[in-house]
């Protein structure tokens, strides 16, 4: 793990992308958490099979696709035990993810059954075509919709899975291919401050009742 920044009200742990490593998201989020907390890095356990350096959370080829997605419940494992840890030092309501292409399909799979602040999915995907377990923390989606590794319908899909489950998921679409656009900062950052620091219930007379 590789962590940065000083603590405050939020934390965010990042899940790259496949052939990327622990690195690689870091200057991202630490642009976007700047006075909101520190980030946190988590890194893949398996080395990527073509990228020196590269890690990959499981193996990612047709074959495996048509098979069920196997190396999914191995690499879920693996984050689920990072992120266990990382409650010990700061609680989960106030944890955020935030994962790209294969690292937001994997935060995704993690975000279940636990009482996040939010998670972030860049030109993510759904394991399969079922319905997804009820997640409880609110969802962002961005995806280019010139994506040619992940199409954008992909995120699509997961907006009508999450939201048949009770979700609340708003998709961010951008004119960019398989990565994360300098237009896409700013409504990343207006989620996670929400999800941070919470906006003060009115008062009753401020919303016009006697």
């Amino acid at each position: 793990m590789v962590q940065w920044g000083k603590p405050g009200p939020g934390r965010l742990v990042l899940l790259h992308g496949w052939g990327a490593n622990g690195k690689d998201l870091l200057p991202l989020a630490i642009h976007l958490m700047d006075g909101l907390g520190d980030v946190v890095a988590l890194e893949a356990p398996e080395p990527h099979p073509q990228v020196p350096g590269g890690r990959q959370w499981y193996p990612l080829t047709q074959k495996s696709q048509a098979q069920g997605w196997p190396g999914v419940p191995k690499a879920l494992a693996h984050i689920n035990h990072k992120l266990a840890l990382l409650a010990h030092q700061h609680p989960w309501p106030q944890t955020a993810l935030l994962g790209f292409s294969q690292g937001a399909a994997m935060a995704l799979e993690a975000a279940v059954g636990k009482p996040l602040a939010g998670v972030v999915a860049c030109s993510g995907y759904p394991h399969g075509e079922g319905p997804l377990p009820a997640i409880q923390a609110p969802v962002l989606l961005i995806h280019g919709q010139q994506d040619p590794v992940v199409p954008w319908q992909a995120s699509l899909t997961l907006r009508e899975l999450l939201g048949q489950q009770g979700c609340r998921v708003k998709l961010e679409t951008f004119t960019a291919g398989h990565t994360i656009p300098g237009e896409a900062m700013a409504p990343m950052h207006h989620f996670l401050r929400e999800c941070f620091i919470p906006k003060p219930a009115q008062p009753e007379a401020a919303l016009g009742h006697p």
